[in-house]
């Protein structure tokens, strides 16, 4: 997985390419200058420290200081932060600061509103790999700041037997048995998540053992009672499928342990933020 500074250089790379020409053209070398980052909608402030080190990656001479720190409740006219130094650099790096700040606030945002829907629940908001490619790093890093959890983080930390698993491996008991095989000759410790359609690969599931989460697809509230019920406690459990603002509180009275959202970060809409020279 790319890590934070190379996700920043990589992007660096594609805006910049060989040079901010309109930058270079128009703004003395020597030109200093300050802008802000300025709040233009109610949400939750997210990518302060990546907008901080996106800056010092194009100059570390720019100087920086916050005044509001991720997972801040923000509202328009806030100020989030002060950049100062080469009017140069603070052009060249202003596009993509913002970039990585409005769509991670988005997705902060989004993810404190529903992790609120489950106050007095046990239920805990997880994320999915529904993210953007290259950029997974941020955007569960924006989950997290939202208050949610980070689910598997790709296909090499965890395992996850979905329904193509199953039928491709000829049945439940066939692919837990192929998993624990495969980890046992790979000397390799991961856990294994297993997901069910129906209370009959539930019961298959209940009969096998060996795993350590059951995710319930497509289950209605209702049903997930009855097999958080069955459950028992036995295995940790993990709702998921189609599940809104409007259903996510039912989901959670079930006394499920999980629910999953992919929507929190693969239908977020961006945060509105700009950065002003002052």
């Amino acid at each position: 997985m790319h890590s934070l500074d190379e996700i920043i250089a990589q992007a660096l790379q594609e805006d910049v390419g060989d040079g901010d020409h309109t930058s270079l053209a128009c703004i003395p070398e020597t030109a200093k200058g300050s802008a802000i980052l300025s709040v233009k909608e109610a949400g939750v402030l997210a990518g302060v420290e990546v907008a901080k080190q996106v800056f010092f990656q194009v100059d570390p001479t720019l100087k920086f200081q916050t005044f509001l720190n991720d997972g801040t409740r923000i509202k328009p006219g806030d100020v989030a932060f002060e950049v100062s130094g080469s009017s140069r650099s603070i052009l060249t790096g202003e596009r993509l600061a913002l970039n990585f700040m409005q769509r991670m606030s988005g997705i902060a945002t989004q993810t404190r509103r529903m992790v609120d829907l489950l106050n007095g629940t046990k239920a805990k908001i997880l994320d999915t790999r529904k993210t953007s490619p290259n950029l997974r790093l941020i955007e569960k890093m924006a989950v997290k700041i939202g208050g949610g959890d980070n689910h598997r983080f790709g296909l090499y930390d965890m395992m996850m037997i979905k329904d193509n698993h199953i039928d491709f491996a000829g049945g439940i008991k066939q692919a837990i048995n192929a998993a624990h095989d495969y980890l046992q000759k790979n000397q390799k410790k991961l856990a294994i998540e297993i997901e069910v359609r129906n209370f009959d690969e539930l019961s298959q599931v209940l009969e096998r053992g060996g795993i350590q989460r059951i995710m319930l697809d497509n289950f209605s509230p209702t049903d997930l009672k009855k097999a958080v019920d069955l459950i028992a406690g036995r295995y940790e459990t993990e709702a998921s499928g189609g599940i809104t603002e409007q259903t996510i509180r039912k989901y959670a009275e079930t006394g499920v342990d999980y629910i999953s959202v992919g929507a929190l970060t693969h239908q977020i809409q961006s945060l509105d933020l700009s950065l002003k020279a002052i």
